[in-house]
Order: C-alpha cells, then sequence, then structure tokens
C-alpha cells in the first residue's frame, strides 16, 4: 500500500470518526432551537437559559426564576433562583410530582375511556386510603423473606446491579394488601401477574392458619386469548412500557401514523406463511393473538382467516383494526381528560373504599392483637 493511500485511508477514518461524534451534538442543539422557538413564540418569556422538555411538561430556567409549562404553555409551578439556593431544591422532584399527578388523571380518562363502567366498579386511588399501608405492614410480617426475593421485578433489578428500594422489595407485598382488603373473588390479571395473585394467596392461607379465617382466597382470573401481549421488535419479550425506546409498543393513545409503523415494522420470519406458533413464528403469533384479542374470535379463527394472507397484508389489516379501536378510545378519553367527571368518581371511590377497608383492617388489628379494642 503506497503512502498516498494510506494517507486517504486515515483522512477518511478521522473524518467519519468526527461525523460520528458530532452527529448526536448537531442533533441535539437543533431540537433546542426547535424547543426555545417553540417557548419564544407562545410566551413571554426572554433570556432562557435552560430548557429541556421532560414528559409533558417544558423545564425553564431565567436569569430570576425555574419554571415548569405543561404542553399548553400554561405554568403550573415556578420559582425564584434566589429560594432554590435558599432550600437547596432538587427540581426533579417536583417535576416527578406534577408528572404523577398528571398520570393519575390520564390513567382514570383510559380507564373510563376503555369501558370500565363506574355505575359497576368502584375506581379510586390507593394513596387516597391509608389502611392499604396499614394492612401491608401485617402481612409483612407474615411474608417470608424467600418469598418476596423470589418475585420477578426485584429479582430482575437486583441482578442488574441497580439500586433496588425497600419499596421496591415489599411492594409484591403492597399488591396483595390490595387484593385482601376487599375480599376479592377473583383477580384480572395478565399471565406475567399470576405470581403476585399466588403470593396474596399465600399470604392469606397462612394469615388465616396463624389467627383464624379473615381473607377470601383469591383467584387469578387470566383471559385465554392476549394474556400477554409480546413486543412488535423482540417477540420473545413482554410488550412493556417500561422500554426505553417504543419501537415495539403500542401504547393507548399513540397516533394513527405512529401505530401503523411500528405494526408494519413487526419482526416477523423468513417462511412467509401465516399461522400460530409461539416457538417457531412468535411474531406471527403475536399479530394474530392482538387481532383475535380485538376481534374477540378465537387464535383458530383468526388462523383461518388470514391463511391465505401474505405478511404484508396480515400486519395492515391487524395495523387496521387497532387503529380502529384506539381512535375510538381516544376520542373517549379527549371528551374525559379535562371533565370534573374524573374528580366526582374518585371521590366517590375514596368514600366507598374507605368505609370498607377500615372494618377489615380492624378486623385483622383485633385478631393480631393491635389497638386497644
Amino acid at each position: 500500500m503506497n503512502k498516498k493511500v494510506l494517507i486517504t485511508i486515515l483522512i477518511t477514518i478521522i473524518l467519519l470518526i468526527f461525523s460520528i461524534i458530532l452527529y448526536p451534538i448537531i442533533k441535539n442543539n437543533n431540537y433546542q432551537k426547535k424547543l426555545l422557538n417553540n417557548i419564544y413564540e407562545n410566551t413571554d418569556l426572554k433570556d432562557i437559559k435552560y430548557l429541556n422538555k421532560d414528559n409533558n411538561y417544558f423545564i425553564i430556567k431565567t436569569k430570576d426564576k425555574v419554571l415548569v409549562l405543561d404542553l399548553n404553555h400554561e405554568e403550573v409551578y415556578s420559582i425564584s433562583t434566589s429560594e432554590i439556593k435558599k432550600s437547596n431544591l432538587d427540581l426533579s422532584y417536583t417535576r416527578n410530582s406534577l408528572y404523577y399527578k398528571e398520570r393519575i388523571r390520564k390513567n382514570v380518562a383510559l380507564y373510563l375511556a376503555c369501558g370500565v363502567d363506574p355505575d359497576k366498579n368502584i375506581i379510586y386511588l390507593q394513596s387516597e386510603n391509608l389502611y392499604h399501608a396499614n394492612l401491608s405492614w401485617v402481612l409483612e410480617c407474615n411474608t417470608y423473606m424467600g418469598e418476596a426475593s423470589r418475585m420477578t421485578q426485584y429479582k430482575d433489578k437486583s441482578s442488574k446491579g441497580e439500586n433496588v428500594t425497600v419499596g421496591l422489595f415489599t411492594y409484591p407485598i403492597l399488591m396483595a394488601s390490595d387484593i385482601l382488603l376487599y375480599d376479592a373473588d377473583y383477580v384480572p390479571v395478565g399471565i406475567d401477574q399470576k405470581q403476585h395473585v399466588e403470593l396474596a394467596r399465600n399470604i392469606a392461607e397462612r394469615f388465616n392458619k396463624n389467627y383464624g379465617e379473615t381473607f377470601k382466597i383469591p383467584e387469578p382470573l387470566i383471559p385465554k386469548v392476549g394474556a400477554k401481549i409480546m413486543d412488535l421488535q423482540n417477540p420473545t419479550k413482554k410488550m412493556s412500557k417500561s422500554d426505553e425506546t417504543y419501537k415495539g409498543v403500542i401504547l393507548l393513545l399513540d397516533d394513527e401514523k405512529t401505530i401503523r409503523k411500528k405494526i408494519m415494522s413487526a419482526v416477523t420470519d423468513s417462511e412467509s406463511k401465516v399461522y400460530y406458533n409461539p416457538e417457531t413464528k412468535p411474531g406471527i403469533s403475536n399479530l394474530l393473538i392482538i387481532y383475535s384479542s380485538l376481534k374477540e374470535i378465537s387464535i383458530k379463527d383468526a388462523e383461518e382467516h388470514f391463511k391465505d394472507y401474505n405478511y404484508g397484508n396480515l400486519k395492515k389489516e391487524v395495523a387496521d383494526l387497532v387503529v380502529e379501536v384506539l381512535t375510538n378510545i381516544q376520542t373517549k378519553y379527549n371528551e374525559l381528560i379535562n371533565s370534573t367527571e374524573i374528580d366526582e368518581i374518585l371521590d366517590r371511590g375514596k368514600e366507598i373504599t374507605n368505609k370498607i377497608a377500615k372494618q377489615k383492617l380492624e378486623e385483622v388489628f383485633s385478631k393480631v392483637g393491635l389497638g386497644r379494642y
């Protein structure tokens, strides 16, 4: 290799390295410029020192204060920079608090939009019923370390060397108190949550044996079809909202274009024949499960329907159905999200569940010897 060729190759490699380094920087700068233009065009703010968008909020720092705006550019929180220095406040916690409060309303609106009837079901916030935490402590005293440490989420996170809180470790026991406080006969869950119902059963049986009949022993109620929907990009793992990219995850509030893109990009196989076999055809089987769940038909009927389809047409029809179902949900959601109906439902649920939970907790306390009565 002569010297001229070698120099050309070296220059090419250097340029390539620089482009790899500079691309994300340039991309981030362009993103920041768009964010800044958005804020300047829609607010009276000037001289912005820092700007970022996190979840559904804009975090903005000016010379004098830090603000949090919602996506409609309405101010939801503000604090002076002097107050931040004085109190040593970490704004990430304030941001998280706002996000969680917003998510409560979103989740309730989605429950209602998906068809949960508030006249037939009690909808409430666990955080507005302190009897859950009280019962959870009693149940923790009747749960073994080995049982709790076998719970999937704790095992996964701790095995990766992540910092795991005590709250995550005991969370399945709090879930057991959610179930046992109300003497539930059945608990509707996906197949991946069956483990938590089994823990609740074990705790209830142990408590009943030690202190006398107190809790009903719940049964998991798992749908025959759709109990576990898999990731569209990796159909061997569960579709999960904790996925970092969301490329293989369909969210209930995804727009039509995003839904179609995700489904049309779903990983399949090279066979080009549509039939159900989760072992050898996990991607196609997952699409059949999604279709049959939304159509409320059996997997066998879905197979028969698609037997002469190619993969592209299968994906298109699945996408059409998902878009149709989610569009209806989103229409109802948009009608509900800013209505007073959500607060009325939650107020009613709070009142009803506190009465029920109080009575059950008093029974538990009496049996274990807590309290004066």
